[in-house]
């Protein structure tokens, strides 16, 4: 049977370059990059490599890219550390963001007595950033926004240079998850006064396992995992040289085809939205997704009938999508996300997907996506008939 991944917000493929990067690292660079001989120099040039190569397209200096494990353990260190060591009393945020934010502020709530303040999003997931302006003026307790750029599962993007001019008028510091957007959309941090943001290799075709943390350095953000020098202090422990170098060629790549890969990509997803229309009668999509302004990665479905098993019906089919984000995998109820922008009567009535796509997707995928669901309409159609009829 045929594979078919339409999960890519969840995590990708690795690149064949990256693959082979990183087998000759594991071979050849074993050094430990704290180390003075060769080997160890070896191994540091490597990370510095790749420190630089994110830098310049980010429009940065090397110093503030800090490499840790993956996006949650960056969100994780930058709103911990700025409750922590920068004062901050109050944090803005909103119910649409990746669980490791939510769960990390009502943490901070909870230990340190930090005042949560929640923007709400229209049924169609946009923030009217009046409102932010209003939160912010309304106290002078030193405040942290924290503000996804891409939803992960209804592809919203945020004006995030809007938000970060915002923020700086008000003497507030920015914090936005870009997990979903890093090396999928041009970022200049030169003009966006973004003060901190997060990254995940394994979003656009590097390894699991490795990421970074941008850190404006006038910030004065501290650490939180402690016990050696390494990555300035802010990150202690021998670096994934190996998993570094992935992130550093996949980004390499991203940056190298980002508009060869975007048109490719787009035309998948207007090419899917088609199709769904054409043959799912009364198929709906969430949030921005099916909109040109939406991130072109991701598509989220409402399939006009309910069924819990749908995701796994596809998956019988050779069909890897999502019922959510895949940190929410076997939830019994809907995400806070889709629960923010879809009404009781598509909650209960109907049934949300999200796919999401690469530069490795292909017509014929969707397809066969389509085509699976309608066979599965169908016979879920017969089987409502003969449970009324018995």
């Amino acid at each position: 049977m045929e594979r078919i991944y339409l999960d890519n917000a969840a995590t990708t493929p690795l690149d064949d370059e990256v693959i082979d990067c990183m087998v000759n690292i594991l071979k050849f660079n074993y050094g430990n990059p704290s180390s003075t001989h060769s080997l160890g120099q070896e191994a540091k040039t490597i990370l510095e490599e790749a420190r630089r190569k994110i830098a310049d397209s980010l429009r940065v200096t090397p110093g503030e890219i800090v490499f840790t494990s993956c996006g949650t353990e960056s969100n994780n260190m930058i709103i911990k550390s700025a409750v922590n060591y920068l004062g901050v009393e109050r944090i803005i945020t909103s119910a649409l963001e990746h669980k490791c934010v939510a769960e990390t502020c009502l943490e901070m709530k909870k230990l340190k007595g930090v005042e949560l303040v929640y923007l709400r999003p229209d049924s169609s997931g946009d923030f009217d950033l009046d409102q932010l302006e209003k939160a912010l003026k309304s106290s002078d307790k030193k405040t942290l926004v924290t503000l996804m750029h891409a939803n992960n599962e209804i592809g919203n993007i945020l004006d995030i240079e809007r938000v970060a001019h915002i923020c700086k008028e008000n003497n507030a510091l920015f914090h936005s998850d870009t997990v979903q957007t890093m090396a999928h959309l041009d970022l200049d941090f030169s003009k966006i006064p973004v003060d901190f943001a997060s990254c995940s290799a394994h979003k656009f075709h590097g390894p699991k396992g490795a990421g970074f943390a941008f850190v404006r350095k006038s910030s004065g953000l501290k650490g939180i995992i402690t016990g050696g020098p390494q990555e300035r202090s802010l990150r202690a422990g021998t670096e994934n040289v190996t998993g570094i170098a992935g992130l550093g060629k996949a980004w390499e790549i991203s940056q190298d085809k980002m508009e060869d890969y975007k048109n490719h990509i787009l035309g998948i997803k207007h090419y899917a939205i088609q199709q769904l229309k054409e043959k799912i009668p009364g198929i709906k999509f969430n949030g921005r997704s099916a909109d040109n302004s939406s991130l072109y990665t991701v598509l989220n479905i409402l399939i006009p009938y309910k069924n819990p098993l749908i995701g796994l019906q596809l998956d019988m089919k050779g069909i890897a999508i999502s019922q959510g984000s895949a940190c929410s995998s076997g939830a019994s109820k809907p995400s806070m996300v889709l629960m923010s922008v879809l009404s009781e009567d598509d909650l209960d009535n109907a049934t949300p997907v999200r796919v999401s796509f690469s530069h490795f997707t292909k017509r014929s995928d969707i397809d066969a996506f389509v085509s699976a669901l309608q066979e599965i309409g169908e016979s879920f159609v017969i089987e409502k008939a003969d449970s009324v009829h018995r």
